[in-house]
């Protein structure tokens, strides 16, 4: 079975957290090995280009940036139909994409579902961010890592794999749920700054734009 890590980052077309648009495709193989690492030229007028969370700039998106349909056609030509897709909450990038399971892809793995860990007073689900998992799995210092497609979907490949040894080992993957629950979670971008250069970021409880949420 082929496993390719998948990640996009986008750009902010209007100030709602929905108006986002593609600006950046990355694939990477099992081996970590990159696959490809494209930049998108949006159609629509970019009001942010959310640098901080995404590492795309108005200079690298004009300097590299390629139309999203041709974009596509390259992802396609090196994407399997019999691939299955890795990546956090890798639904979205796939909407974003209009891609098809069953048609451009095999299938979808999300890292948020495989690593999250039922609370044991609670008795309810703990989902963590790429980048706890990172932090506590890896060993990763991701506080000081700058954000973009190609970094995250290496991230993603990595976990998958470290996901697929700590199965091989019961008393390695309870330690490793208990230290996902141990571990305090940084504050995600979102709730950090509900807005960002007059862009909502979406955090629910702290939206400033009224705009539905479409990937609840």
């Amino acid at each position: 079975m082929q496993y390719f890590a998948m990640d996009v980052e986008c750009v902010a077309t209007s100030q709602s957290h929905n108006a986002r648009a593609p600006a950046q495709v990355s694939l990477v193989d099992q081996n970590e090995r990159v696959v490809l690492n494209l930049f998108i030229r949006p159609a629509e007028p970019v009001v942010s280009y959310l640098t901080p969370l995404t590492g795309l700039t108005r200079e690298l998106i004009d300097s590299q940036g390629i139309p999203l349909q041709q974009a596509l056609h390259i992802l396609r030509q090196n994407l399997p139909p019999s691939a299955h897709l890795v990546g956090q909450s890798i639904d979205r990038d796939v909407k974003w994409l209009d891609l098809k399971e069953g048609q451009d892809f095999a299938g979808m793995l999300d890292l948020a579902g495989l690593f999250r860990v039922m609370h044991p007073k609670y008795k309810t689900w703990s989902v963590f961010s790429q980048d706890h998992l990172c932090k506590v799995l890896l060993g990763w210092d991701t506080s000081h890592m700058s954000h973009d497609a190609l970094l995250d979907a290496t991230k993603s490949m990595r976990l998958f794999n470290q996901y697929n040894m700590l199965q091989t080992n019961p008393q390695a993957w309870a330690d490793a749920q208990a230290a996902l629950l141990a571990t305090p979670t940084a504050p995600s971008f979102a709730k950090l700054n509900p807005s960002f250069e007059g862009v909502c970021m979406g955090n629910k409880k702290t939206c400033v734009c009224g705009s539905p949420f479409i990937f609840s």
